[in-house]
């Protein structure tokens, strides 16, 4: 069986205690796991040679460290994704960061590393794979009531302190992020992907982005198959990476996480890549939707909301706009007091509104926010999929993504009538891929 790590099941991350979550043979920062998957203190003296023997003549066998194993599932960057620079340093064009890595070093992201003036990338593994409804992507105008196969690397080209899926985003770069990789192919993937019936396949969990040669050639063969591709990013991206992800990705989700630059910051970043990206997307064609996690005191500033809505109104007023809501997790996992609440979610609605977003859906508090959960025509405000979180409960587009009443035309990525839902809810994979936990080749 495939083996799902446990924090991909829901939304929520669950609450981790570090480092007694760390995995089997797995080293980190101040502990080590032994057999029993109890940690032990790490000893301040120098670490024995793998091959030398302990006082009672037993041969050492040193832990492989995360670092190690993932040195090992790498190949070389595409070049159009990279640049040679002086001193054997190399530039990455993965993300919006354009790391010059120095040799012997890593970018940001911590996953993309330079050996000898070559910049080497992620490559055959994954982190863990679900199956979810597309609408928890989130994706409302694509497909409705697909299942889309969900799949991710490890590392991240930020580090957001209320992170969802920290343990393997922020894997490398926090020693309490532990997620073991598991060996795949792309065939592999597509092909466990089809057996749960998945109509979608999606890079998530981790920032695609940064693995972007993985997912091309993941995406390459479930093109072949007759899927549909989707990115979930933070939108960092490079006018270089996203030509590169260009023919063989159909949807694009960004998350804009804040409308002001000294935010962004705070996360790692910067926010221009990230406004540069989400226009670059939709003059490309791909179908974009965006979403913001509002957090009071961070980003719900109503002066900072207009400004944001009236940015992505002025690229297109059919953007579908995401604004969900927060709940403390990784680093702010106890501060629940900022947790956002329906009438929070109303009220940026409204200034989305008020911006001339036609499509704009408060999500993550599913029977607390009316009929805004549901897609209406902007003509004759008939509602055309009425939701209950991800379930859909009604489905009244016509084969052309029309409205049946006026006939005005949808924006979206409609199939030409719905097929129904597996699930409303996600799930782990039932059926074996033949993928297993990778501890070391040496």
């Amino acid at each position: 069986m495939i083996r799902v790590a446990n924090h991909l099941r829901s939304r929520r991350t669950p609450n981790l205690p570090a480092p007694s979550q760390a995995h089997q043979g797995v080293s980190t920062k101040n502990h080590s796991v032994n057999q029993a998957g109890t940690t032990c203190p790490k000893a301040e003296s120098p670490k024995p040679k793998a091959g030398s023997r302990n006082s009672a003549g037993v041969k050492i066998k040193q832990v492989p460290t995360l670092r190690t194993i993932l040195d090992e599932r790498v190949r070389e960057a595409d070049r159009g994704l990279c640049e040679k620079l002086d001193n054997n340093r190399v530039r990455c064009f993965s993300c919006g960061h354009c790391c010059p890595i120095p040799e012997g070093q890593p970018g940001v992201c911590k996953v993309r590393f330079n050996r000898a003036g070559t910049l080497y990338v992620p490559w055959g593994y994954t982190a863990g794979t679900q199956c979810d409804p597309v609408e928890k992507k989130p994706f409302f105008h694509a497909h409705p009531g697909a299942l889309a196969y969900s799949f991710g690397m490890l590392g991240c080209d930020l580090h957001c302190s209320y992170c969802q899926n920290w343990v393997t985003s922020q894997a490398l770069r926090d020693p309490s992020a532990v997620s073991l990789p598991q060996q795949a192919s792309p065939e592999l993937l597509v092909q466990d992907a089809i057996s749960q019936g998945a109509k979608i396949l999606v890079s998530t969990y981790n920032e695609p982005l940064i693995t972007s040669e993985w997912a091309v050639a993941v995406f390459k063969e479930a093109k072949a198959a007759g899927l549909i591709t989707g990115f979930v990013s933070n939108g960092n991206g490079t006018p270089q990476v996203l030509e590169y992800l260009r023919p063989w990705l159909d949807l694009y989700k960004v998350d804009l996480k804040s409308f002001d630059d000294r935010h962004y910051h705070e996360l790692g970043g910067r926010i221009g890549p990230i406004l540069d990206s989400i226009r670059r997307i939709h003059q490309m064609g791909l179908w974009l939707e965006i979403v913001t996690l509002l957090i009071p005191g961070f980003n719900d500033d109503p002066d900072e909301l207009r400004r944001l809505t009236e940015f992505l109104a002025a690229i297109s007023p059919d953007i579908p706009w995401h604004v969900t809501a927060f709940h403390g997790d990784y680093k702010m996992q106890n501060d629940v007091a900022r947790d956002t609440n329906a009438e929070d979610l109303l009220q940026a609605a409204e200034i989305g509104r008020d911006s001339g977003l036609r499509y704009i859906y408060p999500g993550n508090l599913p029977g607390k926010v009316g009929e805004r959960e549901n897609t209406h025509c902007p003509q004759c405000h008939k509602t055309l999929i009425e939701r209950y979180g991800y379930l859909i409960k009604n489905y009244a587009l016509t084969a052309e993504g029309s409205c049946p009443k006026c006939k005005t035309a949808i924006p979206g990525r409609w199939s030409t009538h719905f097929e129904g839902q597996i699930t409303a809810h996600p799930f782990s994979t039932r059926k074996s891929a033949h993928l297993f936990t990778i501890q070391s080749q040496r």
